[in-house]
């Protein structure tokens, strides 16, 4: 495979991602995430492989059911994505604990991801987790 069709896979792949994700079709995570993907900077109680993202977005999506995440920039090698996006969503559900605030968020956030024979294998991230808790009235700031 070219290093140009390696590139538009992987971003295929990350925008199958994204669209579970938008949708809540997190079972479509077994088919894009290896079984044994590591996640360098999980959420609280994240598993491994697609398991772990179909737990960490399920409780995302319940907490913020109208999530979305914009990915605002994206730069792709053969095997590697970066990207910059913000999550936007209303709190509607509870969240690590605490009852729903009824208010919205925007955060940004930054991704890499590593992507071998057509799946996510590893991922590197951080996102404004405090400014979202500050935006939601969970944490002081």
């Amino acid at each position: 495979m070219s290093a140009e069709s390696s590139e538009a896979s992987n971003i295929a792949v990350q925008a199958a991602f994204g669209e579970a994700v938008a949708s809540g079709d997190l079972d479509a995570f077994e088919e894009i995430v290896a079984a044994d993907a590591v996640d360098h900077d999980p959420g609280p109680g994240q598993g491994p492989g697609p398991e772990g993202y179909k737990e960490l977005f399920g409780e995302l999506r319940s907490a913020f059911p109208d999530l979305h995440v914009e990915v605002e920039h994206l730069v792709a090698t053969e095997d590697e994505l970066a990207f910059a996006y913000t999550i936007t969503g209303t709190n509607l559900g509870s969240l690590l604990g605490h009852p729903p605030t009824g208010r919205t968020v925007s955060y940004r956030g930054m991704q890499i991801s590593r992507f071998a024979d057509g799946k996510l294998v590893e991922r590197w991230g951080s996102s404004d987790e405090l400014g979202m808790l500050q935006q939601l009235g969970l944490a002081g700031g």
